[in-house]
């Protein structure tokens, strides 16, 4: 037999998963991904960038029976997945993979819970489905490397759009030959970039990724074709868009088996570089006693790759608080809740108070430790220094106490919006998904009860 090629072996990973092959970490994980996916989608669900989506795609006579996450309205497949994806990445506020150096669940769950509803799939289904498209994402991530990341792509889009292919493409049912032709669609479609941080785009990128990948899955299984090798060719995704080309770290397996039990979660809704200067910041706040009027001067030590991110020094809206390291350390110094929707608005950039206490922070390029790590350095008036670091890309061990957490927020989130029975009932269905018979029952418990 002829040896495949990184594309065709990825294709054949993700065409042959089946259930049965999950571990009960990777299965645990993977309803983790789910629960918190759905409750930052149904907080970001009236979001403006939401309702112009859904007006757009209204208006473009794209209506139908597919479910609007935590909405009334309906959409047809592809709408209602493009409008679920940006929504989920809406508030910034959902899970992170190392491998991926990304967010991998918001272009593949919409894909996998959309798709699975409307062909009347099972929960087994749609999870299976679900980590074939997480899976296939790391892999990709691993193939390209850092540098992908560095030249300015935005994986959550580029590397998404595979994810979300494969997802697809395992609910379709498709063999490795067309598995590795709707990876072919999928990279010829996969874009985003960076410099889009901060702005209506980049929620955008995600349900894009997932919308390309949906029509990639379904164009391959009516025959379509595209490159047989669309990650390893010469003039492929990987070798434009990076300059590492790793086959084998593409290749190899991770401890346990799958990559979805190493997904980092988000306590904290805004850019997850910002979460570490975050966590140190709290520390040393709380372990001193240390109030805004005690600080003379913040530096924050960080990987020179965070300015490029979340650099923004003075932010005027909401979005742009998400992404200033500045802001965010003047927000947890004055012990503002970083888990809150509500704390990014426009009125909080102004608030004088915080602006005066952002002035005082300086942000270092000069971290040489983990890239998602960082150093505080506090400096009071009374001439006192004290230092904490902090490095929130270590993912949790006790999936137990995981859930714990998650049940927190997905509860502080979805109470005020779905009520208290109806958060329950989804919670629940979370908990059980395998073993819901059609996975569409699960949607329906995010619209708004009559």
């Amino acid at each position: 037999m002829t040896a495949m090629n990184i594309t065709e072996d990825l294709a054949h990973r993700a065409s042959g998963l089946r259930f049965e092959d999950l571990t009960p970490a990777a299965l645990t994980a993977a309803k983790q991904c789910l629960l918190d996916w759905l409750a930052v989608s149904i907080a970001g669900r009236d979001e403006e960038l939401v309702r112009i989506l859904i007006d757009e795609r209204t208006d473009a006579g794209l209506t139908g029976a597919a479910m609007v996450v935590g909405r009334s309205e309906r959409l047809a497949l592809p709408a209602a997945v493009l409008v679920n994806g940006a929504m989920g990445h809406a508030l910034d506020y959902d899970d992170v993979h190392k491998s991926m150096r990304g967010h991998p669940s918001v272009p593949v769950m919409p894909v996998a819970l959309g798709l699975a509803a409307h062909l009347h799939l099972s929960g087994a289904d749609a999870l299976t489905a679900f980590v074939a498209g997480f899976e296939t994402e790391c892999r990709v991530g691993a193939l390209c490397g850092h540098d992908h990341y560095a030249r300015g792509f935005h994986p959550t889009a580029t590397i998404g759009t595979f994810g979300a292919a494969a997802a697809a493409g395992r609910l379709l049912g498709l063999d490795t030959a067309r598995m590795t032709l709707a990876l072919g669609a999928a990279g010829t479609q996969a874009a985003g970039l960076k410099s889009s941080f901060g702005t209506h785009c980049k929620p955008l990128h995600a349900g894009r990724a997932a919308e390309a990948g949906l029509l990639a899955a379904r164009l391959a299984a009516r025959g379509f074709t595209a490159q047989a090798d669309m990650l390893g060719d010469e003039q492929g995704f990987a070798r434009t868009q990076s300059s590492g080309f790793d086959v084998a770290a593409a290749q190899a397996d991770p401890v346990g088996g799958f990559h979805v039990p190493r997904t980092l979660f988000k306590y904290h809704a805004a850019c997850f570089l910002t979460h570490s200067s975050i966590e140190a910041l709290k520390t040393l706040r709380d372990l001193h006693r240390v109030t805004p009027a005690d600080v003379r001067a913040v530096e924050l030590h960080v990987n020179p790759g965070h300015l490029k991110i979340c650099g923004i020094e003075a932010p005027r809206t909401g979005l742009e608080i998400k992404f200033s390291l500045h802001m965010m350390a003047a927000l947890a110094l004055a012990g503002v809740d970083t888990a809150s929707e509500s704390t990014y608005s426009d009125q909080m950039a102004a608030r004088a108070d915080l602006v005066a206490l952002r002035n005082r922070v300086t942000v270092y390029t000069d971290w040489a430790g983990e890239a998602s790590g960082a150093e505080v350095v506090l400096t009071l008036l009374d001439g006192q220094r004290h230092s904490a670091q902090f490095d929130v890309g270590v993912p949790m061990q006790d999936l137990d106490l995981q859930w714990s957490m998650l049940e927190t927020k997905f509860r502080s989130l979805v109470v005020p919006r779905l009520g208290h029975e109806r958060t329950e009932q989804l919670l629940a269905a979370c908990r059980s998904a395998e073993h819901l018979k059609d996975v569409s029952a699960l949607l329906a418990l995010t619209t708004p009860s009559a």
